[in-house]
């Protein structure tokens, strides 16, 4: 890799940890990068979330005091994100990467579409939730599995899809329950880079950029990256996301 590249994988991760700890979707700018670097589309995903994993305890080391009280509840759907993440980096390993190359675009464009109707999510969130007071029940447990399986496979607009999950099943602050986010992604996160690390080949050197510059995002996110204007920081994701799109299919 050249110096520039070196560069724009570590702003790229920078970046990625800001916005996964704001809203999620952090993927959809370092996995293109690592694509137009050249790097295969399964070595780039694997590298890609053993890199996004020390964002992840950046950024829910930056919402402690969010976190304040959540203990039983994320000791709940926790095990929900371990058991999902486990599964979903299985998947990654066991399937044929042409199967991977065939899913990916549709998962991108799923996750775009998250992105851009979080907004609307958010809304429905405020208006009124049907609200499982504590901690949630069985649908709340499989829900928060089904994302951890994708965030195991991808990951991409996994913090959109359990912020929809969460606010829409629990009676709660939605800074608080961005926080117990992040937790829930940060373990999903956890158990698929072990995986990764392994059973499959992973990049180290553009996956410790990643680390770096998301640990740094983690903490932006965590303290400022509120102030971020939403439309423009959607409109930067969904722009990167429909370029990693284009490259995959011409690929």
């Amino acid at each position: 890799m050249t110096g520039l590249e070196h560069v724009a994988i570590f702003a790229a991760g920078m970046a990625a940890g800001t916005i996964n700890t704001i809203v999620g979707s952090g993927t959809l700018i370092t996995f293109p990068v690592l694509l137009a670097v050249g790097f295969e589309p399964v070595v780039a995903n694997v590298s890609n979330s053993v890199g996004l994993f020390p964002g992840s305890l950046s950024g829910a080391y930056g919402y402690r005091r969010e976190l304040s009280g959540q203990r039983d509840r994320l000791r709940r759907l926790g095990g929900a994100s371990l058991l999902g993440g486990i599964t979903g980096a299985l998947l990654l390993l066991t399937l044929p990467d042409r199967a991977f190359k065939a899913i990916v675009p549709v998962l991108i464009a799923l996750a775009l579409v998250l992105v851009v109707v979080q907004p609307s999510l958010t809304r429905v969130i405020r208006r009124g939730r049907t609200a499982v007071p504590l901690h949630g029940g069985p649908l709340l447990l499989a829900a928060v599995y089904g994302a951890g399986v994708y965030g195991g496979y991808f990951g991409a607009a996994q913090g959109v899809l359990l912020m929809a999950i969460l606010g829409l099943a629990l009676h709660d602050d939605l800074q608080r329950l961005n926080a117990a986010k992040n937790v829930l992604a940060g373990l999903v996160n956890l158990v698929s880079a072990v995986l990764f690390v392994a059973a499959a080949e992973v990049a180290w050197r553009p996956a410790l950029l990643i680390a770096a510059g998301s640990v740094i995002g983690g903490q932006i996110g965590a303290r400022v990256g509120r102030r971020l204007p939403p439309a423009a920081l959607r409109g930067v994701i969904v722009l990167v996301g429909a370029l990693a799109i284009a490259n995959l299919l011409t690929d």
